[in-house]
């Protein structure tokens, strides 16, 4: 088992000082405040990109119901326990974190600041915290191991969309997996792109200007299928992507196709439905990943957290159940893992802090989001997240 390096931004020892050594406010680069924080946000990114980021399907409904469901727990504080040593770890996959908290996939990451993923993952390697870089990204899967590999010694994971081309799937994985990602992501709500108004509305998709292709275009099997390389002819590079990335014919049939190709750790992002998490486990994979995409793919659709406690019941622990979809602050993350979460993953909300000031953006929102759920759980009465049930929480009145 590797063991991450403990947390030493926050804790016991920090709770005056957040204030009188200006751990939060000024001195940082991002706005504490989440909706200061996506405001100057907005004011750093051009309309098309900040909408991009911003948006989510047709109205938009799903998106406000993953923060509403939050809104509709409450947090139950215990009184006189010791919380005066608090470990919140977590362990994953023969790995233990000093927080349960990931870097999410968030593609083409390059429209948002010029280092893009390379940023992000440092920051996060920084903390000791995951990174899962998106195949959508702005560098190659290579670029990101060899920049981003000396800023700490968390580990990068890696999100695969599953294209049409098996060749290319396959190339993807091992490359991954030469390069050092210790797991899998395996995305299955978006085998098409949702209806998303903002951006039709400006006629934007990153991809058709060959933003966020990195990892294709430098694929030898993508590579192999183009009469001249991407550097000479972009704009055949492009439509042979548009060709393929779609692929509705997905199949729980097809799930093997992923371990006869990688050794790693395989988890499923997307999975909302109880009898959804029964085949995948019946599938034999190593996770799964509670989540709608943030609300970028069905209008209407469940809120995330609304879906977690059925697929944590069907789990019963076989495997972890991860959680993304409208984390905000230290009290979402508190309720996640109350209602069964091992961990939980992040995307919009370090994106801002990317838009904003690049690395130390992303560094600091993650240290405010840190120090708010350390103070949460120590006011809740929680010294650990093994601790944590349904019992601390009470449905909203």
């Amino acid at each position: 088992m590797s063991e991450q390096p403990a947390f030493k931004n926050i804790g016991p020892a920090r709770e005056t000082e957040i204030y009188s050594l200006g751990f939060t406010g000024d001195s940082l680069s991002a706005p504490v405040a989440v909706d200061l924080l996506e405001q100057k946000a907005k004011q750093a990114l051009s309309p098309e990109a900040y909408d991009y980021v911003a948006g989510a399907a047709g109205g938009e409904d799903t998106s406000r119901a993953n923060r509403e469901a939050f809104y509709r727990w409450r947090i139950v504080p215990r009184m006189l326990r010791d919380v005066t040593h608090r470990d919140l770890s977590v362990e994953l996959f023969g790995a233990r974190f000093p927080m349960p908290i990931l870097l999410g996939p968030v593609g083409v990451q390059g429209i948002i600041h010029a280092e893009g993923e390379v940023a992000s993952a440092r920051a996060a390697a920084s903390l000791g915290l995951p990174f899962v870089l998106s195949t959508a990204s702005s560098r190659s899967i290579e670029n990101v191991a060899d920049l981003a590999g000396k800023a700490g010694t968390a580990p990068r994971w890696f999100q695969l969309y599953w294209t049409k081309n098996p060749e290319i799937t396959a190339s993807m994985l091992q490359r991954a997996e030469r390069a050092g990602y210790a797991a899998l992501v395996v995305t299955l709500d978006t085998t098409i792109l949702g209806w998303r108004e903002r951006d039709l509305q400006r006629r934007y998709l990153p991809f058709l200007l060959g933003q966020g292709l990195a990892n294709f275009f430098s694929d030898p099997a993508f590579r192999a299928l183009l009469p001249q390389p991407p550097e000479q002819n972009p704009a055949a590079a492009i439509q042979l992507w548009g060709s393929l990335f779609s692929n509705p014919a997905l199949t729980w049939n097809d799930l093997p196709f992923l371990r006869q190709h990688t050794s790693l750790p395989i988890l499923l992002k997307g999975i909302q439905h109880p009898a959804d998490a029964a085949r995948a486990l019946d599938a034999g994979v190593d996770g799964i990943i509670v989540s709608n995409h943030g609300g970028r793919q069905v209008d209407g659709g469940i809120a995330s957290l609304d879906a977690l406690p059925g697929v944590v019941s069907e789990v019963r622990g076989r495997v972890p159940v991860l959680f993304d979809s409208g984390i905000r602050r230290g009290a979402d993350v508190f309720k996640a893992l109350a209602l069964g979460a091992r961990a939980v993953l992040i995307g919009r909300l370090y994106t801002y802090g990317l838009a904003i000031s690049g690395e130390q953006g992303v560094r600091d929102v993650l240290l405010n989001l840190l120090a708010d759920f350390d103070l949460t759980m120590a006011l809740s009465g929680y010294a650990s997240c093994s601790a944590l049930d349904s019992s601390a929480l009470a449905p909203a009145p």
